[in-house]
């Protein structure tokens, strides 16, 4: 779908006509709509407060371009399962579309608002189609005061931030429904802005990066280690699959922790460490270990002979181990809900350890 968003006929019109030379068929097949806001939907830009130190024209344009966006949404809406933020002036990686359309489906409704395939401005961005609505009407209030991806992260704040507690703690709120997939899946392309007379040179970094890390969306949980990480490849990084964790030298007592932050029934666990560029280092003499929920898989919980020799002194239950570098299996949904998960070191390494890959799936409803 295309807007046409300006208040000048002559050019709408021009745009117009461009388009059906050279996308016929696919306009008359109704692939591609090619949509105007009267210019009456607009209100007046001419006397708008300069703020952040924006020229008056850079203000004008950017809220302009905020009401663009809404128009668009607004029309949009209806139209479809997820909406998705693209511009004119991208390319976009092979296989892009079924790559977002898998990606989104894997996941819950209720799990997340924005999917974001590029980490440029608003391109690239995803959401469902019910939540356009919320975002508009946030837009439509602010759309004088900030660009839109300033705009957007006002609106995860107020969906999920809770004043009473610090920046740390919002911000994984924030990230738990803004998952961000890489590698990037669009690079921008364009030098030339839609403002008259700037030139932007934005690019994405992160477009042509190889992947050495598998990513997952995990349920929200906060994460820690007794590991020093390296260079910033941290645990919470990993967790979220925005990057792999680096840790030196395990030794005996280490460990790394994933407590929930309500309990849930996790069906399956995958613990994958090292990678192609230091596939030797790696988790090994390190257990899995589960804290169920109080009186959960009470079957399980009772001081039998067997229960003892699995359970830990601060009440976890040992259900597996790192074999070749990789633990993975299921959870007997007995134990469920549960409130942590743990990988606990039993014996010293000489190496460091690469966790490139955790993935902890809920089970189903």
């Amino acid at each position: 779908m295309c807007t046409a968003a300006a208040t000048d006929l002559d050019y709408v019109h021009s745009v117009v006509g461009s388009l059906e030379k050279e996308f016929f068929a696919e306009i008359n097949a109704g692939l591609i709509e090619v949509i105007s806001p009267p210019s009456a939907y607009y209100p007046d830009l001419t006397n708008l407060k300069e703020t952040f130190g924006d020229s008056k024209e850079r203000v004008r344009w950017r809220t302009k371009q905020n009401l663009d966006y809404c128009f668009l949404m607004m029309y949009a809406q209806k139209k479809g399962i997820y909406y998705v933020q693209l511009e004119d002036d991208i390319v976009a990686k092979d296989h892009y579309f079924s790559t977002m359309k898998n990606f989104a489906l894997q996941l819950a409704s209720e799990d997340w608002m924005v999917l974001e395939f590029s980490q440029l401005g608003f391109i690239g961005k995803m959401f469902q189609s019910p939540d356009l609505n919320l975002i508009v009407e946030f837009i439509l209030m602010f759309h004088k005061e900030k660009p839109i991806d300033w705009l957007l992260d006002h609106v995860l704040w107020v969906k999920v931030c809770n004043p009473e507690k610090d920046a740390k703690h919002c911000e994984r709120q924030r990230s738990n429904i803004r998952i961000r997939f890489r590698p990037s899946l669009f690079q921008h392309v364009g030098l030339h802005s839609s403002l008259a007379g700037k030139i932007q040179k934005l690019t994405d970094k992160d477009f042509m990066k190889p992947l050495l890390h598998k990513m997952h969306v995990n349920p929200p949980a906060e994460v820690s280690t007794s590991l020093k990480a390296y260079q910033g490849h941290s645990l919470d990084k990993a967790y979220l699959g925005e990057d792999f964790f680096w840790g030196i030298t395990p030794l005996a007592g280490d460990y790394i922790l994933v407590k929930f932050d309500k309990p849930l029934n996790i069906d399956r666990y995958l613990f994958h460490t090292g990678n192609t560029e230091h596939p030797g280092d790696l988790l090994l003499n390190t257990s899995v270990e589960i804290l169920p929920y109080k009186d959960s898989g009470s079957e399980l919980l009772q001081e039998t002979k067997e229960s003892r020799n699995k359970r830990t002194e601060d009440g976890f239950f040992r259900i597996g181990r790192f074999a070749n570098g990789v633990a993975e299996g299921a959870i007997d949904q007995r134990m469920n809900p549960i409130t942590a998960i743990r990988l606990s070191v039993l014996q010293d390494s000489n190496v460091w350890v690469l966790l490139d890959e955790i993935q902890l799936k809920k089970a189903a409803h």
